[in-house]
């Protein structure tokens, strides 16, 4: 069905807008990018496919946390957040959501 992605700042507690994030699908041994995206005012990525059907296979968000730390003027630990995880149906609709601080994140299958 679909694949989207979402950004809380917990440390601001609020949407983590204006974050580059970059898809990428495993194909033969390597990574290939699928699509990009810069996250909406409500912290969502919902186009990162591109018109591009889901696959049953490993994926990866790349979320460019520092510049996004740094336009904030906030020191982070992290420069990227990467995610890496498996699609098996591909009749489901697959939500990654990233939870992020400065200096520690979280992730979860969404709803």
């Amino acid at each position: 069905m679909g694949l989207s992605t979402h950004i809380l700042d917990t440390q601001l507690g609020k949407p983590a807008a204006n974050v580059a994030v970059t898809l990428y699908r495993l194909r033969e041994g390597a990574w290939h990018q699928v699509g990009s995206a810069l996250t909406d005012s409500d912290g969502r990525c919902r186009t990162l496919l591109g018109g591009h059907a889901l696959a049953a296979t490993d994926y990866k968000l790349h979320f460019d946390v520092g510049a996004y730390f740094h336009a904030h003027r906030a020191a982070s630990l992290y420069p990227f957040v990467e995610i890496v995880f498996t699609v098996v149906d591909t009749e489901q609709h697959y939500h990654i959501p990233l939870l992020l601080a400065a200096n520690g994140y979280t992730t979860y299958r969404g709803s």
